[in-house]
């Protein structure tokens, strides 16, 4: 035991040093150190999922830090990405990674993003994470189809579908992709920032496992296969708060209410008239995230969903010098259009109270 834990308090400090020389070489858009950094770690003995998981994977997180910090730019950011996702191949080409997959055999996993879901990296990583397991994987990429990804399962077999998606206004979708695969006999396991904390979306939406990340993923599914589900697999539409049609009428009008909203902003501050085409697009834009995220907390009916993702939207407007308080008229004219659904205008509160500072507390009690 102790020369176990000897191994890897010393493991540690080496994966920490490579992950420091993977971002300096991602961050500056370099390839070749990056792929070098990366195939020089196999070399010297470092296996392969290590690299996947305890380097490439925080690079990629920090990527994401950092572009929320406005300290990279969209472009920067999808060519370090891009760079990721070449050194994940470069370490699946390499001899340690075919070794490694071919000391055991398990079964066939399809691993898929939901549809509309472009962040594949995670996907990808958990595909190559299985294939070192011994898996049989077919990785399918980012935004598949469902139909599509129906046919691939009827045609291969497959034992399980590995199901990814960051981002939780997909969660419809996944939910239509879910119970389609459960319907033709393979259970899911789903992952990814979409799901929840906690993977609460997960259990919702009916999903047979969640995983937090890929080697919990890798490990639960090593432990215990996912059994095939029966054949009164959990319907689309079984979701009780649905009933209220809110979900539906919402989504059906977004665009229109998008619209409504930019309108009643620019004849509440004339002053956004003098936009300039880039700004006018990209208030849109953030209008019609809005009003997405709506719908979504409609769909799950979690207001939290909400908020949540109006605090995160604060931090990135904040670091880009633009006040949180921004977004409370927005909030307050789609309340005015949305005042004959309850459940929605609740959620519209639910998010205006996460951006309204509680008020401070005076050392007697009362509120200064």
């Amino acid at each position: 035991m102790k020369t176990s834990t000897g191994a890897g308090a010393a493991r540690a400090p080496r994966l920490e040093q490579l992950t420091e020389e993977l971002w300096l070489a991602v961050a500056v858009g370099d390839e070749c150190t990056a792929t070098a950094v990366v195939t020089g770690a196999l070399d010297d003995g470092v296996d392969a999922e290590s690299v996947l998981l305890d380097v490439i994977a925080p690079v990629q997180g920090r990527v994401g830090e950092e572009w929320a910090a406005n300290r990279i730019t969209v472009g920067q950011e999808h060519a370090a990405t891009a760079i990721n996702e070449r050194a994940v191949a470069a370490l699946a080409r390499h001899p340690a990674a075919r070794t490694a997959a071919a000391v055991q055999r398990r079964g066939r996993i399809t691993v898929a993003c939901v549809d509309g879901e472009w962040h594949a990296l995670p996907a990808r990583l958990l595909a190559e994470t299985l294939r070192l397991r011994g898996w049989h994987v077919d990785y399918l990429g980012a935004q598949v189809p469902v139909s599509h990804l129906i046919t691939h399962l009827h045609l291969t077999g497959s034992d399980v579908v590995a199901l990814s998606s960051s981002i939780p206004t997909r969660l419809p979708t996944a939910h239509a992709t879910i119970s389609a695969c459960q319907a033709a006999g393979v259970p899911v396991i789903v992952g990814g920032a979409a799901f929840g904390p906690g993977g609460d979306y997960a259990r919702l939406l009916g999903a047979d496992a969640w995983a937090p990340d890929a080697r919990t993923a890798a490990d639960d599914l090593a432990r215990r296969p996912l059994p095939r589900p029966q054949p009164e697999h959990q319907p689309i539409d079984d979701l009780p708060h649905l009933a209220d049609q809110e979900y539906t009428m919402v989504a059906r009008t977004s665009g229109q209410l998008v619209k409504t909203v930019f309108t009643g902003l620019e004849d509440a501050y004339p002053a956004m008239r003098a936009y300039s085409t880039q700004q006018r697009e990209r208030t849109a834009e953030d209008l019609a995230h809005i009003v997405d995220f709506l719908t979504v907390a409609l769909y799950t009916g979690d207001a939290e969903l909400f908020a949540r993702f109006l605090v995160w939207t604060a931090g990135i407007l904040r670091v880009r010098g633009v006040p949180a308080r921004s977004l409370l008229p927005a909030l307050s004219i789609l309340g005015r259009e949305l005042k004959d659904f309850p459940r929605a205008t609740g959620i519209l509160r639910t998010g205006a109270a996460s951006l309204t500072p509680a008020p401070s507390t005076s050392a007697s009690g009362t509120p200064e």
